[in-house]
């Protein structure tokens, strides 16, 4: 009978420790998947920037310094490994495309263009996208850490050696501010 006892208790017990390990994996496989999908939108975005810069090129032409900064971040992308690196290149990014729209409003011309108000059009809706993704994987990488650090799970964890992600956010103070567009230095 007592051997019929113990024989249940470490069936539960191997149970359990398969059930915690199965969602530990589940739960990195969907951080994986989260990431997949931010990097599947900016690479969209990415995609754009080429004609977008062109578009505005012929109008804009003091502002050679931010097309090349972005011309240089699309190549640092391509380089980039972990999550980490992306969001700041995705950052910095975000910052110059923000002030080409901003220095654009000064441009009548440009803001008359069908190719420009297309390519606005295509960018903005991949920056939604991209926003709803990072909001998406910040979300799935919070429930996957915390799975890592609450008990029971995280001695499965630490006995299989699952590790925490990063989370994706802005990592200066200079991609949280506002872009300043001052056209008086530019005339």
């Amino acid at each position: 009978m007592i051997g019929y006892i113990i024989l249940a208790i470490v069936i539960v017990v191997v149970l359990a420790i398969i059930g915690m390990y199965n969602g530990l994996v589940q739960s990195k496989v969907k951080v994986d998947n989260a990431w997949s999908q931010i990097d599947v939108q900016l690479q969209r975005r990415f995609d754009l920037i080429p004609n977008f810069v062109e578009t505005v090129k012929g109008y804009m032409t003091h502002e050679k310094e931010t097309f090349e900064k972005i011309t240089s971040l699309r190549t640092s992308w391509a380089n980039s490994g972990s999550v980490a690196e992306k969001a700041d290149l995705d950052n910095q990014l975000s910052t110059s495309l923000k002030t080409i729209m901003a220095v654009a409003e000064n441009y009548p011309e440009l803001k008359a263009n069908q190719n420009f108000a297309d390519l606005s059009e295509e960018l903005r809706n991949t920056e939604n996208k991209i926003s709803f993704s990072r909001q998406f994987y910040n979300d799935t990488v919070t429930m996957y850490n915390t799975k890592l650090q609450v008990f029971p799970s995280n001695i499965i964890a630490g006995m299989f050696n699952f590790k925490p992600s990063d989370l994706f956010k802005a990592e200066s103070d200079e991609a949280r501010k506002n872009v300043k567009v001052d056209f008086g230095s530019n005339s």
